[in-house]
């Protein structure tokens, strides 16, 4: 069966917009994590409860996001050629969101169980959140150009490369410090987590980075 341009580009266009609804929304989730980071430094524990339930909610709206994707895709049917790929960009931004929530969970029950967690390790919690929404923060616009054709996107896309590699040194530095420190047990495997989600966060931001590769020479 053969496909007016024209329809199939209307329905790119479609799929493209839900997408970016999607990421919008998974965007606003880790910056709702960076400030929740910031609050657990300031060891202001409402701040942190009241971001931990935005969190939570941003969640729920993240994955009915991505089923108004799916219904979309199902919509739209065999005049998009590529919806595999715009469910793959999507599948591995929902799993952003999940280590979000995992992250504040964590932080939560550091907080409430009055764990001590040294100055160091809450500076370098800081630098690697921070690294880790600016990767984020990088796909964002890789998603943005992607109607501006496949140069732009790999040109957005390296950026978020090297903005992966940025949070991979500060992983290695602050894991070490946290091994390192006189953290009561619990609290050390529990920070220990958050810093792997947290590593693991930007590996997925770079996957789904190469994913919008795939989607801009189709676009």
């Amino acid at each position: 069966m053969v496909f007016s341009t024209e329809t199939e580009q209307r329905a790119k266009v479609r799929a493209l917009s839900v997408s970016q609804d999607h990421l919008r929304k998974v965007v606003e989730i880790s910056r709702k994590v960076a400030q929740l980071v910031d609050r657990f430094l300031n060891e202001d524990e409402a701040s942190v409860k009241s971001l931990y339930a935005e969190i939570q909610a941003l969640g729920d709206e993240i994955d009915e996001a991505k089923r108004r994707v799916a219904r979309e895709l199902v919509e739209i049917g065999a005049i998009l050629m590529n919806r595999e790929d715009f469910l793959r960009f999507t599948d591995l931004t929902s799993e952003v969101a999940d280590f979000c929530k995992g992250i504040a969970f964590r932080l939560l029950e550091i907080m409430e169980r009055r764990w001590d967690v040294p100055l160091e390790v809450k500076t370098g919690l800081s630098k690697l959140t921070d690294a880790v929404f600016d990767t984020v923060l990088r796909l964002r616009e890789t998603l943005l150009v992607l109607n501006y054709g496949s140069p732009r996107v790999l040109e957005k896309a390296k950026n978020v490369e090297m903005a992966e590699r940025n949070v991979d040194d500060l992983y290695r530095g602050l894991e070490i410090e946290i091994l390192s420190s006189k953290m009561e047990t619990p609290a050390l495997l529990l920070m220990r987590d958050v810093i792997q989600l947290l590593e693991d966060t930007a590996d997925k931001v770079e996957d789904a980075a190469d994913a919008a590769r795939i989607l801009a020479f189709s676009m």
